[in-house]
């Protein structure tokens, strides 16, 4: 694992969005596309390969942890603005939860 500095962590920016759309890509058996509501800074699309795990339908209304200051990433038409987060061992994989509920958009720290 490469060390990053203090100064080149706190470049990224991590808020809490509410899926509010999800479809499964159609050109893709790995990919869902998802809206997200950041409140304030708007809605963005992302794109992860998470569906081995989750159904597009169990996303929605989910809020999570997004870096939402990343370079958008072009996935052949599709553009994903933001990176959601979550954990993954050898068979699982799960989304990072709030056990509190907070206005989309708010920083995560």
């Amino acid at each position: 694992m490469e060390p990053v500095t203090y100064e080149e962590f706190a470049k990224i920016e991590f808020l809490v969005g509410e899926i509010i759309e999800s479809v499964n890509v159609e050109w893709s058996e790995k990919l869902i596309r998802m809206r997200v509501d950041f409140g304030p800074l708007g809605v963005k699309t992302v794109i992860s390969g998470i569906r081995a795990w989750y159904s597009a339908e169990a996303l929605l209304g989910k809020k999570t942890v997004f870096v939402v200051n990343i370079i958008p990433k072009r996935i052949k038409d599709e553009l994903s603005e933001a990176m959601l987060f979550g954990a993954q061992d050898e068979t699982i994989m799960s989304l990072l939860l709030l056990d509190h509920e907070v206005k989309n958009g708010s920083k995560v720290f």
